[in-house]
């Protein structure tokens, strides 16, 4: 994983790009983890923890409708919340997490639903997940995950 977060960061900064994150069922982990390689300031700009809908409809911009029909834990909620922390934190590329770490289901959706969020100037694209473990192991399979689809942006934004 350790590896995976130094070549995101080291390929966002030879490229000049920024990121940012937005992040709900990963409260702040994958911010976090980008901080913790030395040269991280080159790139990432902020995030945004956005565990209440509140936040998410307030500061990132997720459609209040969206957000009452399909609830938190959705792809275009993942979308949403990427698209919305680019813009938020002035970024080039932006990551985002939700889903539900458990112990119980949430918006209808079963323990260990993961969605990921990328936007980017071509617009945003989300990813669907299903991860099995306790919370702290659903938490950690969403920021590999999260951090795998930043890399996978990037390199598409490299055309490597």
């Amino acid at each position: 994983m350790d590896a995976v977060v130094r070549e995101t960061v080291a390929l966002a900064v030879s490229l000049g790009l920024t990121t940012a994150t937005a992040e709900s069922l990963t409260a702040g982990l994958v911010a976090a983890r980008i901080a913790d390689v030395p040269g991280a300031s080159a790139t990432l700009r902020g995030g945004v923890v956005a565990y209440h809908n509140g936040v998410k409809e307030q500061v990132l911009g997720v459609p209040a409708g969206l957000l009452a029909e399909r609830g938190s834990v959705d792809l275009d909620v993942a979308r949403a919340m990427a698209a919305g922390a680019r813009t938020a934190c002035g970024a080039d590329v932006a990551v985002s997490t939700t889903g539900v770490a458990g112990p119980d289901p949430h918006d209808g959706k079963p323990v260990g639903t993961v969605f990921i969020g990328i936007a980017d100037a071509s617009g945003s694209r989300g990813y669907a997940h299903q991860f099995d473990g306790d919370r702290p192991r659903i938490r950690e399979a969403a920021l590999s995950a999260a951090v795998g689809h930043l890399l996978d942006a990037l390199r598409e934004l490299s055309g490597k």
